[in-house]
């Protein structure tokens, strides 16, 4: 994978006064973790920032930060992005969290999964996609990290499945997920699933001839009025 430059300024106060001051000079604020070293606080211009997010949104990336002090480099080094801030109106990024890394020793990224084609199911038997595994955790070398994983769902019919152990990954590209979860499956359509009747519901909702019947037969004799006793008593004469 290649490696994106992004030169960034250090930044030398602390505190929410000096974050939004940052965000003034249209800059964006930042911490770099990792490599055995202190976290170190950047500030990335963000206009180059925004170009590169927006070229490569949902790609996994290695930046190589060149950090200036002023005019002066005083470190450059490979660094993955660990957590994006937005925000939670405008979505525009607020704030970033790097990680210092090696490009000769292996991590563990998350990697989005990403569909390719119209499912079958979907087309022909209009089923909806459940999309339920979003990104990957892999483990590999920085420069094997591939930009996403992708899944050709074109021949998945309804009911049909592709799990982790179904994914193609690349050479020296490896998970740590369960093989047997699941990344997408059809589901059928509502209307489908409605006409399946629940096992039970059929013979709830109907009753037996013969039980009709007798039901019939115990509300007509209900209605019928009592019947006088034969030979019933005699007024007495007084």
């Amino acid at each position: 994978m290649e490696q994106i430059t992004l030169d960034v300024q250090l930044r030398k106060h602390t505190g929410s006064s000096q974050v939004r001051r940052v965000r003034r000079e249209n800059c964006i604020p930042a911490v770099v973790y990792g490599g055995g070293a202190q976290p170190a606080m950047i500030k990335a211009d963000r206009k180059a920032y925004d170009r590169i997010y927006r070229q490569h949104m949902g790609e996994s990336l290695i930046y190589h930060l060149n950090v200036m002090d002023g005019g002066a480099k005083v470190a450059d080094f490979p660094a993955i992005i660990k957590d994006i801030q937005l925000h939670p109106v405008s979505e525009e990024v607020i704030h970033l969290d790097f990680n210092r890394i090696s490009l000769d020793k292996e991590i563990e990224i998350k990697n989005k999964i990403v569909t390719k084609g119209e499912a079958i199911g979907i087309k022909r038997d209009g089923g909806t996609l459940d999309h339920l595994l979003r990104e990957l955790d892999i483990i590999c070398l920085p420069t094997n990290i591939p930009h996403h994983i992708e899944i050709d769902i074109a021949n998945l019919g309804i009911h049909d499945s592709i799990h982790v152990k179904d994914l193609a990954l690349p050479p020296g590209v490896r998970t740590k997920h369960d093989p047997e979860s699941v990344v997408v499956t059809v589901a059928g359509s509502m209307r489908e699933e409605a006409a399946v009747p629940v096992e039970g519901e059929a013979a709830a909702g109907t009753e037996p001839e013969v039980l009709k019947e007798k039901k019939k037969e115990e509300g007509a004799d209900a209605k019928k009025p009592e019947a006088k006793a034969e030979g019933g008593k005699k007024e007495e004469k007084k």
